[in-house]
């Protein structure tokens, strides 16, 4: 459905200076997919979201959304959109400016209040409909921004840094929104510095530095043959735990910290140390195939 073929986007400053934002990116997202973009300040992201909008057009190369430029696409399909901060006039109600906004979107006359309505119950923001922006928290404005995105039954779906500014009530309701959004005939993109939540929502992850692609990591279980450091927290037998564990030390709080292992010498080694008398509490990789893949593929700055 999206497809970037040898995308480049150079920006030119005022003094005359190029900056290259994005850099010969090259990638296809498919309906039914959700894919994320992560990456560090300044990396492309935003450019790369701009560039699907068709905000702004390539340098080089070609974008296209079910095989139109994306402004074409959008002025036939729409584009539902939850940007990182939204502005609107802080004058406006809530009801004003989803229905404003809904307007905008292309909702009908006869469906506008219907509409507006459905998004407010989703978003939970009844009790707010009459409230001026100017007097909404942060984490209320937020849920304006993702509840104006729902008023548009569009093909694709572009959340940026969705979760900013929510509380974690509302980033688990989140989640469900997004399954709740998902469909064959639908892509969804979230650009997210939350690689937590991208794990936990997206079939791929596109990690990007310095304007490139430096990989794209399909989420998936672990693989038993995988060797993963975890942490066990551990109710008693922190001991038997490192005496069956190889390399196994105990952290400050009482947990034990385990070196990179396969699942079948950890379960052999859980297994032992329950034997001898441990009580294991939870157990949970210390880094994420996610978090492993981006510290890999990300340069740190000094």
């Amino acid at each position: 459905m999206i497809v970037l073929d040898g995308v480049s986007k150079t920006y030119r400053s005022l003094l005359g200076r190029r900056v290259q934002a994005v850099q010969e990116v090259s990638l296809g997202i498919a309906a039914g997919e959700v894919v994320g973009i992560a990456g560090p300040n300044g990396a492309g992201k935003s450019t790369l979201i701009s560039l699907l909008l068709g905000f702004v057009a390539p340098t080089a190369g070609r974008v296209r959304i079910g095989g139109l430029p994306p402004r074409d696409f959008v002025e036939r399909h729409g584009i539902a959109y939850v940007p990182e901060l939204m502005a609107l006039p802080p004058s406006w109600t809530v009801q004003d400016a989803l229905r404003r906004l809904a307007t905008l979107s292309g909702v009908r006359a006869d469906r506008l209040r219907g509409e507006v309505d459905r998004v407010i119950d989703a978003l939970a923001i009844g009790e707010h409909r009459d409230k001026r922006i100017k007097a909404l928290s942060k984490g209320n404005y937020q849920r304006l921004g993702i509840a104006q995105a729902l008023l548009l039954d569009s093909p694709v779906v572009i959340f940026d840094e969705p979760t900013h500014g929510l509380d974690p009530v509302w980033t688990l309701k989140f989640r469900d929104l997004v399954r709740a959004l998902r469909r064959a005939d639908r892509a969804i993109v979230i650009a997210s510095h939350n690689l937590d939540e991208l794990e936990r929502l997206a079939d791929r992850v596109v990690i990007v530095d310095q304007g490139r692609v430096q990989r794209v990591v399909t989420v998936r279980a672990s693989d038993a043959s995988e060797r993963t450091p975890y942490r066990v927290r551990v109710a008693t037998g922190a001991a038997a735990m490192c005496a069956h564990l190889a390399g196994a030390t105990i952290a400050a709080n009482g947990d034990v910290d385990v070196p990179a292992v396969d699942l079948a010498t950890l379960n052999a080694g859980l297994a032992a140390a329950i034997a001898d008398g441990a009580l294991v509490a939870s157990l949970a990789p210390r880094e994420s195939q996610l978090e492993r893949a981006f510290h890999s593929a990300v340069t740190v700055a000094p």
